[in-house]
């Protein structure tokens, strides 16, 4: 594939298998991303925040994408809904939304989608919610830019969302403003905001950062609630493993830009393969281990996504490089699955990353 100028966006006119496919999407997919790749040129290089995405979501399904900060989770968020600023992003590949392709369709034609077919819970409220304008108002104007309807009908659609998401006191609280919300309302206004025309997808970037344990217990027990409700697609991106496995069906394991494991969250955290993925679960604190255990962190440090190692991103600090040799260093991984359904991007060996599974990882988690 040809690389694109800069600020402009070329879509696949086939899904691309190999390192960063998975052929051919389901039946019932309604969004499908094909080997997508969004480059920002920098006068310091191009950062390549995602190389390579695959993966498909059904309706009334949930996918967690998980991952180090500056792993390309977010991009990937932002690149569904068509939100980078135009100019200072190339992107290829594909992303389907219920069969009709975004990366390269007009802004226009996205713009119209964001709201009633995708939306977005946004990772910090209070920046997201506009500060001169009250929590009522903006969920308002979000109704009426997809509903022709009067002013007092999406008012009262405002209220009647307001109250379904947990806010008390719905038909005072709608004319408040941003910052007279605590943290948790915030993020649960934010959540009506997204639900105001009944989305088809819901992305929710980071939705419980900095609110307490039982705050974040509460917003995943709402979005969990509506999607029921909504019958939407859901994907949940963190690095929160703990926040997936409350939610998610399926599990994308991000490093450095690229998908590294994919499969059900059943087969992630009871049989992961990939050696980031048992960094990921070794450093994740345990209920059932002494408080005295020290968590283990995974060494090192992820790397520039200027200058990503040409081999896999993972090898410098992969415990099991050497085992491989210079296929580590050199070549990129292909993205296969060595099981049903559960892809992953390694160049070990099934049979020897299995047993490293079995005797070294598993009876230490």
């Amino acid at each position: 594939m040809s690389p694109a100028a800069p600020g402009t966006t070329t879509g696949s006119t086939a899904y691309e298998t190999g390192i960063g496919g998975l052929g051919e999407p389901p039946a019932n997919a309604y969004l499908s991303v094909r080997d997508l790749r969004v480059h920002f040129p920098t006068d310091d290089g191009i950062v390549k925040s995602v190389d390579g995405l695959s993966f498909d979501l059904a309706r009334g399904k949930t996918l967690g994408i998980v991952g180090e900060s500056g792993s390309g989770k977010s991009v990937t968020s932002l690149s569904i809904m068509g939100l980078h600023k135009p100019g200072t992003v190339r992107m290829q590949g594909s992303i389907r939304l219920d069969g009709q392709e975004l990366v390269g369709a007009p802004a226009e034609t996205v713009r119209g989608l964001r709201g009633k077919k995708m939306a977005m819970i946004f990772q910090d409220p209070l920046s997201a919610m506009h500060p001169f304008y009250t929590v009522g108002d903006q969920i308002i104007e979000a109704y009426q830019v997809h509903n022709k309807v009067p002013k007092k009908a999406a008012r009262a659609h405002a209220i009647d969302l307001l109250g379904r998401v947990g806010i008390p006191q719905p038909n005072k609280r709608v004319d408040d403003y941003p910052h007279q919300f605590s943290g948790g309302m915030r993020q649960r206004a934010m959540i009506a905001m997204a639900l105001s025309c009944d989305p088809d997808l819901l992305i929710a970037d980071e939705p419980t950062t900095a609110l307490d344990v039982t705050v974040q217990a509460q917003i995943l027990d709402l979005i969990r609630d509506l999607q029921r409700d909504f019958d939407a697609a859901v994907i949940i991106i963190t690095h929160d493993l703990g926040v997936v496995a409350e939610l998610a069906d399926d599990i994308l394991v991000m490093y450095a830009g690229r998908s590294v494991e994919y499969a059900s969250a059943h087969g992630v955290f009871n049989e992961p393969q990939h050696p980031y993925t048992w960094g990921l679960m070794a450093s994740m604190p345990r209920l059932d281990r002494d408080p005295a255990d020290r968590l283990m962190p995974i060494k090192g440090t992820p790397p520039s996504l200027i200058s990503v190692p040409p081999g896999c991103p993972f090898s410098p600090r992969c415990a099991y490089a050497a085992r491989v040799g210079a296929a580590c260093v050199t070549e990129r991984p292909a993205f296969h699955a060595p099981t049903s359904a559960h892809y992953l991007a390694c160049h070990l060996d099934d049979g020897e990353r299995m047993q490293i599974w079995s005797d070294e990882i598993e009876p230490n988690l």
